[in-house]
């Protein structure tokens, strides 16, 4: 017994000291592990700054060229009446068609008018007679005159008779004038070149003289274009012109430049011909009216463009990228790179589009530098990197790597 115990007691030493150290064995790989992975956070490499790009401010002279809402006018809108009350005999001419001067548009029934120029005719005849016999009687009287065979007073009459026949002969031809001013206005004729509205009589109406209005013709070469300009306009670009941030080359130097309301372009130059003196006090709006040829008859009248003027400069202007101008609930606003390169957010007033560009008229000056982009990755106070528009982004920088810990050193 004491020999089996004994080999027992030997043999299980051994075994129980080969499980602990395969245990410790396996228990050190673990720890060792576990801390190789584990970061250290004294060494955590600092996030990138974001980068951006920029463009810096600058200021530059610029055609200055508002636009405003026109309406076409035919250059000589020529309203047809009649000039004689008559039946209105024949409408002469084709509805909405081009007239020319001379044509012939209207006849009134002119009978009764070619009897008043017969008659005018006939008392000048006889007034002519009169003037005959008065002459004669005088030469009759006078010589008996000095014979004392008449006396003054029958000289005195004949003189009178001699001036009144005269008279008579010359109301007689005044007569026949107006009749024959009445027969020939019998026919009415277009006096410009144009485009001629409908009528608005046919035959058998009675048309009184001055007061019915038979048609309208339209001159259309050239065009006037009448645009309303606001009063807060007027106000804002003389204080502009006064403080020289306007270079204005005076009114009637001005041009427009119009575009149809389905985006064309119209190829003729309008001049600007008239300001009106005061505001229209219904609309608080100065009248202007440019003349611009219309030989292709793309203009009509009543028709609503676009005018953009042009002559005007603006000095010191600033233009930034469209998309460089963001909506806040104050209103448009930019992201600045400040001198610490740091973001910094800046109000701006933005006036007009130039092309894709804001023409900015307040919140920024010469040598800013405004973020283009990368709008999205940056707020107030974020430290950038900035870069001017369209240069090479720089590299990543890789993160530094930790410093191996004692576990690993050790595996």
């Amino acid at each position: 017994m004491k020999s089996h115990l004994s080999l027992s007691t030997e043999a299980g030493t051994p075994m129980m000291t080969r499980t602990n150290v395969r245990m410790a064995l396996v228990l050190s790989c673990v720890l060792a592990t576990l801390t190789g992975c584990k970061p250290d956070a004294g060494s955590a490499p600092a996030p990138p700054m974001a980068q951006v790009e920029v463009v810096t401010v600058t200021t530059q002279t610029i055609p200055d060229e508002p636009e405003f809402i026109g309406q076409a006018e035919a250059s000589r809108p020529v309203e047809i009446r009649s000039q004689v009350t008559g039946l209105l005999k024949a409408v002469l001419y084709p509805e909405g068609r081009d007239v020319r001067k001379g044509d012939r548009l209207y006849q009134i029934d002119p009978v009764p008018f070619q009897a008043a120029v017969a008659s005018a005719k006939a008392k000048i005849a006889q007034a002519e007679a009169k003037v005959v016999q008065a002459k004669q009687d005088l030469a009759r009287v006078k010589p008996l005159l000095a014979e004392q065979a008449v006396s003054q007073k029958d000289v005195d009459d004949a003189v009178a008779e001699d001036m009144a026949a005269k008279a008579l002969l010359q109301a007689a031809k005044a007569d026949l004038i107006k009749s024959q001013f009445d027969l020939d206005n019998t026919l009415i004729t277009a006096p410009i070149d144009g485009l001629i509205e409908r009528s608005r009589y046919y035959e058998g109406r009675l048309v009184s003289a001055q007061t019915d209005l038979l048609t309208t013709i339209h001159q259309v070469n050239p065009m006037f274009v009448v645009v309303s300009v606001p009063e807060s306009f007027i106000l804002k670009r003389r204080r502009d012109i006064e403080s020289k941030k306007i270079h204005h080359p005076g009114v009637y130097q001005l041009r427009g430049r119009l575009t149809l309301m389905d985006g064309t372009e119209y190829p003729e130059e309008a001049v600007l011909d008239l300001l009106e003196p005061g505001l229209r006090t219904e609309t608080g709006a100065r009248q202007a009216r440019l003349t611009i040829p219309n030989p292709q008859r793309m203009l009509l009248p009543g028709q609503f463009v676009k005018v953009r003027f042009t002559g005007d400069t603006k000095t010191d202007a600033i233009l930034i990228p469209q998309r460089a101008v963001l909506q806040g609930p104050q209103g448009p606003f930019v992201y600045v790179v400040g001198p610490d390169e740091k973001v910094q957010i800046r109000d701006v007033v933005a006036s007009t589009w130039k092309g894709d560009q804001w023409l900015i008229d307040e919140g920024l000056k010469a040598g800013d530098r405004v973020v283009v982009n990368g709008l999205m990755k940056i707020g107030p106070g974020a430290p950038v990197t900035a870069v001017p528009v369209g240069a090479e982004p720089a590299p990543a920088e890789a993160p530094a790597a930790a410093p191996p810990s004692p576990a690993q050193k050790q595996g």
